[in-house]
C-alpha cells in the first residue's frame, strides 16, 4: 500500500489506515483521520519535512511519519 511519502507534490490521496499506532494525537486532533483527504503542499529542499494539507490544515511532517500513514493515491481526473 501506497504511504504519503510516494505522494508527488499536488498530489493525493485517501487515509486508509496507520502502520503503527503511535501517531501524536496533535496529527489526529488535525484531522490525520482513515477517509480524510491528504494533499503534498511542499517538500522541503532536504525532503524533510514534507508539508501536508489536511482539512484545510497545513501541517509540517517528518518523513519518518509520513511512512506510516497508508493511503489510497487519488488519480488526477486531468490525466486519465
Amino acid at each position: 500500500m501506497a504511504t504519503v511519502l510516494d505522494l508527488k507534490q499536488g498530489q493525493s490521496g485517501v487515509i486508509k489506515e496507520f502502520s503503527d499506532l503511535t501517531l501524536p494525537i496533535k496529527l489526529l486532533e488535525l484531522g490525520c483521520l482513515p477517509g480524510n483527504t491528504v494533499e503534498v503542499v511542499q517538500v522541503a529542499p532536504l525532503k524533510d519535512p514534507i508539508y501536508i494539507n489536511v482539512n484545510g490544515s497545513h501541517i509540517a511532517i517528518r518523513r519518518s511519519l509520513a511512512l506510516q500513514i497508508e493511503l489510497e493515491i487519488e488519480e488526477d481526473p486531468a490525466s486519465v
